[in-house]
């Protein structure tokens, strides 16, 4: 029998993201969930937000992690998960009322950050919302040693990967037409940056 993927950094931040969300994805309509790895938050939001029809995307290797979390949660209004590069021209969505992403952009190469903010500028709705979870570094500078050290490690890993810049991540919401709304405080020197879609 297949063991279901964990992540502990999910059980520690799905509530204070959550918190987030209830903010700012209010009315009913579909989230979009880039990078949904394990597949936790996206029980978790979808059995707090069940006025959210939620859609969860990650690369094609991850989805059977996803599913067996899904499988077990058994709700309504999470749908089956979707295969999705970032750099890919269509999406396997093509609107959303919402897009929400956690600790992925300093995965990513840049160029895949560039294709993800270009993918949310076509598929959110005008008055989307666009959530964006993790480590962020503001004029060039860490925000903690331990933010600093995370970086290394990402690029002793992935050269191409690392934590990255708020100034460059709203640069490229603005080129995709969103505007920030809010840059939230989160535990452990996260933040959840929050765009909307004019």
């Amino acid at each position: 029998m297949n063991s279901k993927p964990y992540s502990e950094a999910c059980d520690q931040n799905k509530e204070p993201i959550l918190e987030v969300l209830k903010r700012f994805f209010v009315r009913p309509g579909s989230i979009v969930e880039i990078g949904g790895g394990t597949g936790q938050h996206a029980v978790h939001f979808a059995r707090a937000l069940p006025h959210l029809d939620w859609q969860a995307t990650d690369l094609a290797e991850n989805l059977p992690g996803m599913r067996l979390w899904f499988d077990e949660a058994g709700l309504p209004n999470l749908r089956p998960p979707l295969a999705l590069d970032v750099c890919q021209d269509t999406w396997p969505v093509a609107q959303a009322d919402g897009v929400f992403s956690a600790n992925t952009a300093h995965i990513m190469s840049w160029s895949a950050v560039e294709c993800l903010f270009r993918g949310v500028g076509r598929v959110l709705r005008p008055g989307g919302i666009f959530c964006l979870y993790g480590p962020f570094n503001y004029g060039g500078e860490y925000t903690s040693a331990s933010n600093a050290q995370f970086d290394r490690w990402l690029r002793a890993r992935d050269p191409a990967s690392g934590v990255r810049d708020f100034d460059d991540l709203d640069r490229l919401a603005e080129a995709s037409g969103l505007r920030l709304a809010d840059d939230c405080p989160m535990p452990a020197n996260n933040r959840t940056l929050v765009w909307a879609r004019g």
